[in-house]
């Protein structure tokens, strides 16, 4: 009887964090093919899109939004969802693998104080706290524009460009400093030689910073001007250096910037290559190393990348697109972040179907002979790949001498003869 209750507990927790794994990726989107986490991202973006055009519509008095039952309403409905997706963000975060190894408790502590959890409360506790208490905060509404910033989850283009800012935040500040300084050189300069013959706008030096910050970021208003020659030296020579100072941010953020795609590229193809159950069993070391021997190829709609038939002797990866592989009795199409033709790096195969691509697809190919390569200076590498060839709940073949394994093809299990 207690053995049966313990079994039923265990499969509750099996069940408990499998459900939170599921949210985790529907949340997170943490594949491109899960069409649920596509539904709900998109649902998400769309709603925080219409609640910023309702909070800027609000402010115009003849709308009357506050008073309108339906306004009332949809803000009702944002802040439960806004409140079940922070709360649920909460409740996986032990599931993000920059926690791993941590307890339950330590990886919600930890990722409750991050940026975007704290921009997720701020989207709906204030209002709720307001609509209890029934204190009418104007200053508030201001708040409601903070949950444009929740978008900034769901573009990996304004991911890339915070952590750009975040990592060059030392060069940034430094720029900010030469701006700073100069301002402050450009404004005294400015007070010393027109400080007397315009005294409104030049008789201080904090009067002549409105001025010098103008001139400086190149915006010059041109409500205030210098009339002597001296002064049109020092505003010439502000204006040659607000350039230079502008254009020292951009190109550090610009340099930076496509760094971070490069290792952005990289850490998704490094992923790719470690689903793959042939490398399983490798360590991040070993996956570095095949990752270095990948080849690319873009593949234009309609392109034969191979024929059924044909010798195999490489596999590939599909970075971007789609890909129709074309059986004797069928077409299975498969896109991003998929692979065929692992069958061809261990053994001599020939290709079961033929590939076509059905739009531009970014391939990345492993040729065996690079493998091989790669076996021979590394030879850990070929030992392990062998133990997972040679297990019997290994990776097997779709058919017999075919470069097609089974978990490529999902309902092909039962086709694999070995």
């Amino acid at each position: 009887m207690g053995a049966g209750k313990g079994q039923a507990g265990w499969r509750s927790a099996i069940w408990r964090r499998g459900r939170r794994r599921r949210t985790y990726e529907v949340l997170e989107r943490d594949s491109p093919q899960d069409k649920l986490a596509e539904k709900v991202n998109y649902g998400l973006i769309a709603l925080i899109l219409v609640n910023v055009l309702t909070a800027v519509l609000e402010t115009v008095p003849s709308m009357m939004l506050r008073e309108a039952v339906l306004y009332r309403a949809f803000e009702l409905f944002s802040l439960t969802i806004f409140a079940i997706e922070y709360l649920l963000r909460v409740w996986v975060a032990p599931e993000n693998p920059r926690y791993r190894g941590l307890s339950d408790a330590r990886a919600r502590a930890i990722y409750v104080r991050t940026p975007a959890a704290i921009i997720d409360l701020i989207a709906w506790l204030p209002f709720v706290l307001t609509m209890f208490f029934g204190i009418d905060l104007r200053t508030l509404a201001i708040l409601r524009l903070l949950r444009f910033v929740k978008l900034a989850r769901y573009s990996p283009g304004m991911q890339s460009l915070l952590e750009v800012l975040h990592s060059e935040r030392q060069s940034l500040i430094a720029c900010f400093w030469l701006l700073a300084a100069a301002v402050l050189i450009s404004a005294s300069a400015m007070y010393v030689v027109e400080g007397n013959v315009q005294p409104e706008q030049f008789g201080s030096i904090p009067a002549a910073m409105w001025w010098a910050m103008a001139t400086v970021t190149t915006v010059g208003y041109g409500d205030t001007y210098p009339v002597t020659l001296a002064g049109r030296v020092v505003a010439a020579l502000t204006m040659i250096t607000g350039i230079i100072m502008i254009a020292l941010p951009v190109g550090i953020i610009a340099t930076a910037f496509v760094d971070v795609i490069k290792r952005r590229d990289f850490i998704i193809t490094w992923g790719m290559v470690a689903r793959v159950p042939l490398f399983a069993d490798l360590d991040a070391r070993a996956i570095g190393e095949i990752h270095k021997a990948l080849s690319a190829h873009t593949a234009q709609p309609g392109e034969l990348i191979v024929r059924r038939g044909d010798e195999a002797t490489s596999m590939y990866f599909i970075a971007s697109g789609e890909v129709a592989l074309e059986f004797a009795d069928e077409t299975v199409v498969l896109s991003d972040g998929q692979f065929f033709g692992e069958m061809a790096l261990m053994q001599h195969a020939r290709r079961a179907a033929t590939a076509r691509a059905r739009t531009r697809a970014m391939l990345l190919m492993l040729d065996a002979r690079d493998l091989a390569d790669v076996i021979s200076r590394h030879p850990e590498i070929g030992e392990r790949i062998r133990a997972m060839i040679n297990d019997d709940e290994g990776l097997k073949a779709v058919r017999h001498r075919v470069d097609i394994a089974v978990p490529e093809l999902p309902g092909k299990g039962d086709a694999a003869d070995g």
